[in-house]
């Protein structure tokens, strides 16, 4: 794992961006959520957002650990997301997809 903010990744020979766009964090309204992640296929339009499930740790009530997400996690990601139905040649705003604990 790394601690990347951002990057490029390549699936089924098709390169996707991927950006951190907000990491776990606590919200009065909801409690605690999970990351979320940018995702955008180059020469493409309509990207997609990956939110994550909060960190067991936090909801816990332990200390946050360090922030864990790689190119191996945006690549399963994106693969849900595309099985899921994000049609990266479309228009239209980004389609919003919840990761579940397993990464899928």
């Amino acid at each position: 794992m790394t601690n990347k903010l951002a990057g490029i990744v390549e699936v089924d020979g098709l390169q996707y961006e991927w950006e951190l766009r907000s990491e776990p964090q606590w919200s009065d309204f909801d409690g605690w959520r999970g990351m979320t992640v940018a995702l955008l296929r180059k020469h493409t339009q309509r990207g997609a957002l990956l939110e994550f499930p909060p960190p067991k740790r936090l909801l816990k009530g332990m200390q946050r650990g360090r922030l864990q997400i790689g190119d191996a996690i945006v690549s399963r990601g994106i693969r849900a997301a595309l099985l899921a139905g994000w049609e990266p040649d479309s228009r239209g705003k980004p389609m919003v997809f919840t990761v579940d604990a397993d990464g899928n």
